[in-house]
C-alpha cells in the first residue's frame, strides 16, 4: 500500500492531526449554520431543496475528498448501484448527484455523519430487523419518489477499494416490479492509492475511522464513474438485476485499479461473508521435507 500522510489503524493521532480534525469540524459547523436555515427557507417555497446536495458537496471537500465525476448520471427516476468503501461515499455521491441512500443502521448512530445522512433522506436498514423489511421497502419507495434517485450499496458493508463482495439483493425488492420509468445505473467508486487506507474495514469503529480520515494531511482524489444505465425490466427479479449491475461494475473497477480485484481479507458475519483462509504451505520437495523433519527433530 502506498504511504499516506495520516495515521494507520490503531495508531495514535498526533497533535497536528487533532488540529486538522478541529479545523474540519469547524468548517462543517459553519457550513451547517449557513445551509440549514437556507434549506428550511427553501422548503417553505418549494418541496425539493438543493441545499442538502450543496452542503454534502462542501462536506466532502472539507473531509479531504476531491471528487472527479466520469460519465453522466441520470437526474431522476434512477436507482444507483455502487461499490462501497467509506462513509465518504455518501458525501461524495450525494454532492455529485443529489441522490438519497440506503445505508446500514450503524451509520445512523455515527457522530455528525449520521445526522448529515438523515438530512439527505437516507433510509437506514437493520439486518437484524427481519420483521421490518416491508417498512424499509416502503421508506425506500418514498425516498425514490422524493429525491428522484436513490443509491444502494449491495455489498452490505465497506471494503478496501481493492475487492468486490457478492451483492446482497434484499434492498432491491423495490425493483420487483420496477417502478414505472425507473432505470438502474451502476456506479464505481475509486479512491486510488489511498483506497485501502481510507476503507472502513476490520474491527475499526466508525468513530476511529472518521477521526483517521479527518486527521489526514491534505486531500485525496475520489473518482466516481457513472456507467451506462440499463432497464431493470430486461432482467427478471432482483437477483438478475444485481448480477447485471455487478457484471458491469467489476470490469470497470478493475480497469480503474489497473489490476484484478483481490479476495477481501476480512470476514463480515453480518452479511454472511467469510474471508478465504490462507492455504497451508509445506515443503515442496522430498529434500525440503527431509530438511524440515531434521529441523523439527
Amino acid at each position: 500500500m502506498a504511504p499516506v500522510p495520516g495515521p494507520q489503524r490503531g495508531e495514535p493521532i498526533s497533535g497536528l492531526g487533532y488540529c486538522r480534525i478541529a479545523w474540519r469540524l469547524l468548517g462543517l459547523v459553519l457550513a451547517l449554520i449557513i445551509c440549514v436555515p437556507l434549506h428550511y427557507i427553501w422548503r417553505t417555497v418549494h418541496y425539493g431543496s438543493p441545499i442538502p446536495r450543496l452542503f454534502l458537496w462542501i462536506a466532502a471537500r472539507l473531509c479531504g475528498a476531491r471528487v472527479r465525476v466520469h460519465g453522466t448520471h441520470l437526474r431522476r427516476d434512477v436507482f444507483f448501484i455502487a461499490n462501497h468503501v467509506s462513509w465518504v461515499d455518501i458525501l461524495a455521491l450525494a454532492g455529485a448527484s443529489g441522490t438519497a441512500f440506503v445505508a446500514k443502521a450503524e451509520l445512523d448512530r455515527a457522530p455528525v455523519v449520521g445526522w448529515l445522512s438523515r438530512l439527505n433522506r437516507t433510509v437506514f436498514v437493520s439486518r437484524e430487523d427481519r420483521m421490518g423489511v416491508a417498512d424499509q421497502i416502503n421508506r425506500l419507495k418514498e425516498a425514490l419518489a422524493d429525491n428522484w434517485s436513490i443509491t444502494v450499496f449491495p455489498e452490505g458493508t465497506t471494503t478496501d477499494n481493492k475487492s468486490l463482495l457478492p451483492f446482497k439483493t434484499s434492498m432491491l425488492r423495490v425493483l420487483e416490479p420496477p417502478p414505472p420509468g425507473v432505470l438502474v445505473q451502476p456506479v464505481v467508486l475509486d479512491y486510488g492509492p489511498v483506497g485501502e487506507w481510507i476503507g472502513w474495514i476490520g474491527t475499526e469503529s466508525g468513530v476511529d475511522n472518521a477521526l483517521r480520515v479527518l486527521a489526514r494531511k491534505g486531500s485525496f482524489r475520489l473518482n466516481v464513474h457513472f456507467l451506462e444505465p440499463f432497464d431493470p425490466r430486461d432482467h427478471t427479479g432482483r437477483k438478475a438485476i444485481a448480477a447485471e449491475a455487478r457484471a458491469r461494475i467489476l470490469p470497470a473497477l478493475e480497469s480503474a485499479l489497473g489490476h484484478p480485484v483481490r479476495p477481501f481479507a476480512h470476514s463480515v458475519p453480518q452479511v454472511g461473508f467469510s474471508a478465504p483462509k490462507e492455504p497451508e504451505t509445506g515443503p515442496a520437495t522430498a529434500q525440503e521435507q527431509a530438511a524440515h523433519d531434521r529441523a523439527a527433530g
